[in-house]
């Protein structure tokens, strides 16, 4: 079950009122420091940028490939461990905006991840350490440590420890 915070809205939709729940300012500043780490070879300016501009917390030696698009509008809420790749073109999320609320929700990324490829990750998951995500996948819900998870639904292939004698 994903953990998210929900909060009403009357009248439009959620997305219509965006910037009575964040500021514009702060949307367009992440927005343009987003697209430079989606197309920086260089994995320390990335780190820094996400660390020290967009707020979020991110262990040493993560990697984000390229085209790597995280939240807009609450990066702060993402969390990363140490030693994780994020596959290229994957999606972190930390909001929802529906018709009638808006959802908010801290991710958690344990360390030693390897997340595939154009993966979805949606707000108010936690990925345990040594995970594995499979290209392509929708994370919609927590993801336990020393699994392996694809498809989308997501789909448990393997759990616990995989070691080589498997």
């Amino acid at each position: 079950m994903r953990k998210t915070d929900k909060f009403p809205v009357e009248g439009p939709n959620a997305l219509w009122q965006i910037y009575q729940t964040v500021s514009k300012w702060k949307a367009v500043r992440n927005f343009l420091f987003i697209q430079i780490t989606r197309y920086s070879p260089s994995l320390k300016l990335k780190n820094w940028i996400y660390r020290h501009v967009l707020g979020m917390k991110v262990g040493e030696n993560t990697a984000f490939a390229l085209m790597v698009m995280v939240d807009v509008f609450f990066p702060e809420y993402i969390n990363i461990g140490h030693n994780t790749i994020i596959g290229y073109n994957t999606t972190i999320l930390a909001h929802e905006y529906l018709i009638k609320e808006y959802r908010l929700g801290e991710v958690r990324i344990g360390s030693h991840v390897m997340v595939g490829a154009n993966s979805t990750i949606l707000p108010g998951v936690t990925i345990g350490d040594y995970a594995i995500i499979g290209a392509g996948t929708v994370v919609h819900k927590d993801v336990a440590p020393h699994s392996f998870v694809a498809g989308n639904p997501l789909q448990v292939i393997r759990e616990g420890r995989m070691d080589k004698t498997d």
